[in-house]
């Protein structure tokens, strides 16, 4: 099992959540995504501890291999590792976006495309999330209501709190509000549209590049009555959150131990700690301490996972297949 350095990223809209939540020491400022689990070219993870400390990412695949990925995954990823997993506080708005599909982007950019979910950590008085068209729009209108200032106008607008959930295929169009605290799981991608910024401005007065006719050929202008993932809570149990081709999520609420049976799942797994303490052990009997902030990567040859919460514990899991 790994843990990984996390990549803290300054940003104009970041916040100072990430670091206290995680219980980490910097002096970096308006950190607004902490990369949890990167193997993007430039930003690949690096072992944080154990044996193979200072082993990035890909250099842990190139060793392991299928060991590590699962044989389905390793034949489909190589050694890409095909999630990115983030922690993202936002102390302003973000800006509109849309993400390509797979077909799009490998046709652009020679890139996998950004299918992704949110789930809601913590969440300001008034914190909200955009997602998705509020009305049937065409892509003229589109364009029109982003050279007019009312892109926000036509976006689902919702109130949000921890727990909730949004799963975000290509496509959709997409934004997270002021007093956000989110983790983000996703594919591989780094390819953004960015279709409106409210007319920021950096620290030398130039404003963001926008991809205003390139996103409008890679959204989806479906309209749907709700786009929030729905879900019972339930504690000591599996709760599914999103099951896609791209990963399958869950969520543990623990009071008591749980063992997670990995014996026919062909994948590697990642864990990650929304809240409270705990130990994760593995069926060769290797035990890792995991708090709240912390991300663990779990090998496909692991055979079962048991978490031991110290008192309660949520945890995230998510793999492939």
């Amino acid at each position: 099992m790994y843990k990984f350095q996390p990549i803290l990223k300054s940003l104009i809209w970041g916040g100072e959540k990430i670091a206290p939540y995680k219980g980490i020491a910097t002096d970096q400022r308006n950190i607004g995504e902490s990369w949890e689990l990167s193997g993007v070219k430039d930003n690949e993870s690096v072992v944080a501890e154990g044996p193979e400390a200072g082993t990035s990412l890909p250099e842990l695949i190139a060793r392991h291999g299928a060991a590590l990925l699962g044989k389905a995954n390793y034949g489909r990823f190589g050694e890409e590792f095909p999630l990115l997993i983030k922690f993202i506080d936002a102390r302003q708005d973000l800006s509109i976006q849309v993400h390509p599909n797979d077909e799009l982007a490998w046709e652009r950019h020679k890139s996998k495309g950004k299918t992704e979910m949110w789930y809601v950590v913590s969440a300001d008085k008034d914190a909200h999330l955009r997602s998705g068209f509020s009305k049937q729009v065409t892509p003229a209108e589109y364009e029109a209501s982003v050279g007019d200032n009312t892109i926000t106008d036509i976006l689902a607008d919702y109130k949000i709190a921890p727990g909730d959930v949004f799963f975000l295929p290509a496509g959709r169009v997409h934004s997270i509000g002021a007093g956000s605290f989110i983790a983000e799981i996703q594919q591989t991608s780094n390819i953004t549209y960015r279709i409106y910024d409210f007319n920021r401005r950096d620290a030398n007065g130039n404003t963001r590049e926008l991809h205003t006719e390139l996103a409008k050929g890679a959204i989806d202008y479906t309209v749907l009555p709700d786009y929030r993932t729905h879900y019972e809570p339930a504690q000591d149990t599996r709760v599914e959150l999103v099951s896609c081709p791209y990963f399958t999520t869950s969520l543990y609420d623990l009071t008591r131990p749980e063992t997670l049976d990995l014996a026919s799942l062909d994948s590697f797994v990642v864990a990650i700690c929304i809240e409270g303490c705990g130990t994760l052990t593995d069926d060769s009997g290797a035990a890792v301490p995991v708090h709240q902030g912390e991300t663990v990567l779990i090998p496909a040859s692991a055979r079962s996972l048991a978490f031991t919460p110290d008192g309660g514990m949520k945890i995230l899991t998510s793999w492939i297949g």
